[in-house]
């Protein structure tokens, strides 16, 4: 991130205010984004989980199937658990990432690129140990029909009966190690671009929308190629109620001896290249957008009790 520039809202802010305004930016940003590629995120699990190889031509039928069978509002199914995640996860990434940033002491001018990735990492790790129950929640609702997991309360109660409590973080472990390159590679990143681009061509404290955006999906791209295997991990870890897959090496055996590498451990990456710029670019720019408001927001409210 840029130096600050001087009198920016966030100059007059304390720690706790930093932090407020982080969160309230944050939950908007991934309610957002997520909403928007639910369609496609419903149908990329699907694959993920399954044996079936997987196409384009493949994907858009599923969508049409689903849409067919079970209606218009069926191809955002498990989006109730999405946002039950994803607003308190985007809340506490965003937000940790700013924490972490500062616990670092990350240069704004780029000089501490370790620093920075690193802070990107420890963001994913702690929003996504927080909220990982959620994250599996959401994927069981996702691939299985809605007379399985009616509600969203249901999933818990009834993994919790069936499975046990353990059962919530079934896949943590290849889940924290895919998000350390995937948070750490996006917010690394997007943090760069954003400063070679006030460097070089606009200095403004302010990040244009369309920037923010294109730079955001740059992130995704990068950031989701890096960890992609480990998604599909899991995700089969997560929806596996016959206990196939017990362990991150098991996984790993079993989809590269019946499915190959490409055709296993890449499965429905095109899809993400599709949603996952697309999501990423939605949320960092809201983020900072939404960010920049508040900040304003709050700096008039203040400007305006001072005077009178």
């Amino acid at each position: 991130m840029a130096t600050k520039q001087k009198g920016a809202p966030e100059d007059n802010f304390n720690n706790a205010s930093v932090v407020l305004t982080s969160l309230c930016a944050g939950a908007i940003a991934g309610a957002l984004a997520k909403t928007t590629i639910a369609p496609l995120d419903r149908t990329k699990i699907n694959f993920q989980i399954r044996q079936e190889p997987y196409s384009a031509k493949r994907a858009l039928e599923f969508l049409r199937l689903t849409f067919r069978n079970e209606g218009f509002l069926a191809l955002w199914r498990g989006n109730s658990a999405t946002m039950a995640r994803i607003v308190p996860y985007a809340a506490i990434q965003f937000t940790a990432h700013e924490q972490w940033k500062r616990i670092l002491r990350v240069d704004a001018t780029g000089k501490t690129k370790g620093k920075q990735f690193l802070a990107g990492s420890l963001a994913g790790i702690t929003s996504q140990t927080i909220t990982y129950p959620l994250d599996l929640a959401r994927a069981r609702m996702a691939v299985t029909h809605k007379k399985a997991y009616a509600t969203l309360r249901q999933v818990f109660v009834k993994i919790y009966k069936e499975e046990g409590l353990l059962t919530f973080y079934r896949g943590y472990i290849p889940t924290i190690i895919g998000v350390i390159p995937y948070a750490g590679v996006s917010f690394f990143t997007y943090e760069t671009l954003k400063r070679l681009y006030r460097e070089r061509v606009d200095s403004t404290p302010r990040l244009h929308p369309i920037a923010a955006l294109g730079f955001g999906a740059v992130a995704g791209m990068l950031g989701q190629s890096s960890s992609y295997p480990l998604d599909i991990v899991r995700r089969r870890m997560q929806t596996d109620t016959y206990k196939q897959y017990n362990s991150i090496l098991e996984t790993l055996r079993v989809i590269y001896k019946y499915e190959g590498i490409k055709g296993g451990f890449f499965k429905g990456l095109s899809m993400n290249w599709i949603k996952g710029p697309i999501a990423v670019g939605i949320s960092f720019a809201t983020y900072d957008s939404t960010k920049d408001i508040i900040e304003k927001l709050v700096s008039d409210l203040k400007q305006f009790k001072w005077n009178y």
